[in-house]
């Protein structure tokens, strides 16, 4: 069974999950950690937990979602895992931090990358990949139907949507990802979301303004 642990990381307000399991093994997803000072939190959790980072996995590559990626990777030796689609993101996120000011040094070890139905295992728990491409080229999000949650990126937020004016996106194409990958879903998992507080499913199907 997966733990989940949120962090709320930079001025960009993301959110960082890390997910963990009884024998202690940990996926860091979305490290967005900016500060030296979060880098400490997230590692003396880490630490106090004692947990062993196996896996370190991207939703999408904008900046405040890739920002500890390089520091995961020197911490915990631990290569990144994205969709192909946003490996151009990833490349560019350093221009985009500067335009924004907030420089930083971006990740630049291997890459691997998954697609729609690859499996993602921590011994006995699966996370199933699901492409929701539209607030950027090639997102994705982790879906684990054992314990009824989904890892959403900036796919689908509470009472909201991922912003569609930043390049590589398309309103319609969200649109289509939401209806076609997270609608299909059952109205009980909750949705844990790139920024803000959780949700659900069922509660954005009656209450999200933007896909009534």
């Amino acid at each position: 069974m997966l733990t989940l642990q949120l962090f709320t990381f930079s001025p960009i307000r993301e959110n960082t999950y890390v997910l963990y399991n009884e024998q202690r093994k940990a996926i860091i997803i979305d490290p967005g950690c900016y500060f030296s000072a979060e880098e400490e939190m997230l590692k003396n959790f880490i630490d106090s937990e004692g947990l062993q980072p196996t896996l370190l996995l991207n939703t999408h590559c904008h900046l405040d979602h890739v920002f500890g990626n390089r520091w995961v990777h020197q911490t915990y030796g631990l290569e990144l895992h994205i969709h192909r689609g946003e490996q151009i993101v990833l490349e560019r996120a350093p221009i985009s931090g500067q335009n924004w000011g907030l420089p930083f040094t971006n990740y630049d070890g291997p890459l691997h990358f998954l697609q729609e139905g690859d499996v993602i295992e921590l011994d006995n728990d699966r996370l199933e990949v699901l492409e929701t491409p539209g607030h950027s080229p090639a997102s994705i999000c982790f879906y684990c139907s054992a314990q009824n949650f989904v890892i959403a990126g900036d796919v689908l937020f509470r009472e909201s949507i991922g912003r569609t004016d930043l390049p590589g996106s398309s309103h319609e194409q969200l649109l289509k990802s939401i209806r076609e990958k997270l609608w299909v879903l059952p109205d009980e998992v909750a949705v844990h979301p790139g920024h803000g507080s959780s949700t659900t499913i069922g509660y954005e199907k009656q209450n999200n303004p933007f896909l009534q």
